[in-house]
């Protein structure tokens, strides 16, 4: 056989191999692997509810503990692993490759507290661990944004304005409007209009005065921390009254407002008196009895700048807080 007819032969038979491969492969797929699209956001396990809704509820569990299910051609075995919309689910009568399988971090759906909403405004009780807003290193899980999501549900065009924040540590009271123009008018006149925010704080040991008032002239680090400069006029002014509400052997509980809004000025203030907040890993270093920092902005009270109306709202100090002092 010449050497170009034998090429073309070799030629014709690896294309003939190739498309039985492809052919034999593909009637295993049909035979071997289902294949569901998904249609909006759930759960892998009750996705594999609603489809196996004749089997129970355990073998569905094993068919994915057991390796035989996969999202876009990945193995999964995590249960709670979160679907989307356009995602493709295979089963698969054999299993997949223990050392494929992939896993998922799913965030804890964080839910808001609503303390208080009406046309204009929308007051939370704001988790400790969630941010007010985004920053480089969070876009998603923000206060702000799951007020936002709230308010879409009843309005696809909604939007919302952070007045204030607090730190992610820090949870209780943040306040919202519902138009540029309130946030705007709030935010120019912040100081005025506000007639009280108050806090609950645990800090450290015994206060040698049961209440005071502190005066610190703050500043700031390279590194974004907040000291006092201890010289009048040597920085911005910030103004923390304190009162101990209870007292154990080892920790104070305070009832603290401030007369300025400065940032983190209620933890330096607390750390300058050598009772440092508990749990505050940024100021001071002290012990970490409740898991979390021990501030929760309790108050506040504030005039409408539109109606003139005197609001004032409260968020219950947290149970694992009075449970240090039981």
């Amino acid at each position: 056989m010449p050497n170009n007819a034998r090429k073309k032969y070799i030629k014709e038979q690896i294309k003939r191999k190739e498309e039985y491969l492809e052919k034999k492969k593909k009637a295993y797929h049909n035979q071997n692997i289902k294949e569901y699209s998904v249609n909006k956001e759930i759960e892998l396990l009750e996705f594999l509810y609603q489809i196996y809704h004749d089997q129970s509820r355990n073998n569905v569990k094993t068919i994915l503990s057991k390796r035989h299910v996969a999202v876009n051609g990945l193995p999964v075995t995590q249960f709670n692993y979160r679907l989307y919309k356009g995602d493709i689910v295979q089963v698969s009568k054999e299993q997949y490759d223990r050392s494929q399988v992939v896993k998922q971090e799913v965030k804890k759906k964080v839910n808001i507290n609503i303390i208080y909403e009406d046309d204009d405004l929308l007051v939370i009780n704001k988790p400790n661990g969630l941010l007010t807003i985004e920053s480089d290193h969070e876009k998603t899980e923000t206060a702000y944004k799951l007020v936002l999501e709230y308010m879409s549900t009843k309005n696809k065009h909604a939007r919302c304005f952070q007045v204030h924040r607090l730190d992610k540590e820090t949870s209780g009271l943040l306040l919202f409007t519902k138009s540029y123009e309130l946030k705007e008018l709030l935010s120019k006149n912040w100081n005025t209009l506000v007639k009280e925010r108050g806090y609950i704080a645990i800090v450290e040991g015994k206060m040698p005065k049961k209440e005071d008032k502190i005066i610190s002239w703050l500043k700031e680090t390279d590194t974004h921390l907040m000291y006092d400069s201890h010289k009048e006029g040597d920085g911005i002014k910030a103004i923390t009254n304190y009162k101990v509400i209870k007292e154990s052997s080892k920790y104070s509980l305070l009832d603290v407002t401030i007369e300025t809004g400065r940032k983190n000025q209620i933890r330096v203030a607390m750390n300058d008196l050598g009772h440092p907040i508990v749990g505050d890993d940024k100021y001071g270093k002290p012990s970490d009895p409740i898991k979390r920092l021990g501030l929760h902005a309790s108050t506040l009270k504030f005039k409408h700048p539109i109606t003139k109306e005197i609001l004032y709202f409260k968020a219950d100090i947290p149970a694992i807080f009075k449970k240090l002092f039981k």
